[in-house]
């Protein structure tokens, strides 16, 4: 197969389109990984892949072997072309455009996240990491949160958006499915500590952008306030901080009955 060297190659604009046009992305349904461990691990994740573009010599084949076995258009590119579609400042030796992951949604979900309004890409990819990790059963993205397949949100997820499911929905429609949980809402005021919840319930955790704040649908959904507590002038924490120290709190509280 010849190496692609022309940045106007018919793949080569369509994966630069995935990458810079949100609203492409969407139509297409499609979202791109760099690297090959994102790579690796959105196919042990069930993850359909379409089209990768790599560097011979550059890339893990291994990897290669993998997308292979899943009918993957395989093009290698020039460095130059890699560089040019990458979001990175160096580009990783492969890039592959997957469908966009669809998990099942839990039929009853007892651990819900829901982000307000959050919108910076790194720490959207973050939370959702670390919802996955701390046993979250849905996330749930309101009104004014970035993409989630924005490449630096994916990025920082390291496969989370192919393990954890991922819905974008409004508050009508978030107040509907938490009818029956306990909701909370983290403000950095509340008089409530974090450790004082019982997390042993079905619960909804709502976790606010560091921009706007909660907005008032949040608060009319909420049950209760929490905050987690600050030692000397520190008014709050980053809100994927935040999202750990309160996520992996209710993790240690299920770990902890379990035992017993």
């Amino acid at each position: 197969m010849n190496v692609i060297s022309s940045r106007q190659n018919k793949r080569v604009r369509y994966i630069k389109s995935l990458q810079t046009k949100p609203r492409f992305r969407r139509s297409e349904r499609k979202l791109i990984l760099e690297g090959d461990r994102l790579i690796a691990d959105a196919l042990a994740s069930r993850g359909k892949p379409d089209i990768a573009l790599y560097a011979p010599g550059r890339a893990d084949y291994e990897v290669i072997a993998k997308l292979q076995e899943r009918n993957c258009a395989l093009q290698p590119v020039s460095e130059d072309v890699l560089q040019h579609v990458s979001d990175t400042q160096q580009a990783p030796g492969i890039l592959a455009a997957f469908q966009l992951p669809r998990p099942p949604l839990p039929r009853r979900a007892e651990r819900v996240l829901i982000l307000d309004a959050v919108r910076e890409p790194g720490n959207l990819g973050a939370i959702l990491r670390t919802a996955g990790a701390a046993g979250v059963d849905l996330a749930i993205l309101a009104p004014g949160c970035v993409d989630p397949y924005n490449s630096k949100a994916v990025r920082a997820g390291m496969g989370a958006h192919f393990r954890l499911p991922i819905v974008e929905s409004n508050w009508n429609e978030i107040g509907a499915f938490c009818r029956d949980l306990s909701v909370y809402v983290a403000m950095p005021d509340a008089s409530t500590r974090h450790t004082e919840v019982n997390w042993l319930e079905s619960w909804a955790l709502i976790l606010g952008g560091e921009a706007q704040g909660i907005s008032k649908s949040a608060l009319n959904l909420a049950r209760g306030q929490i905050s987690i507590p600050m030692m000397g002038a520190t008014e709050s924490l980053n809100v994927a901080s935040a999202a750990a120290v309160i996520l992996f709190e209710a993790q240690r509280q299920r770990l902890a009955s379990a035992s017993r």
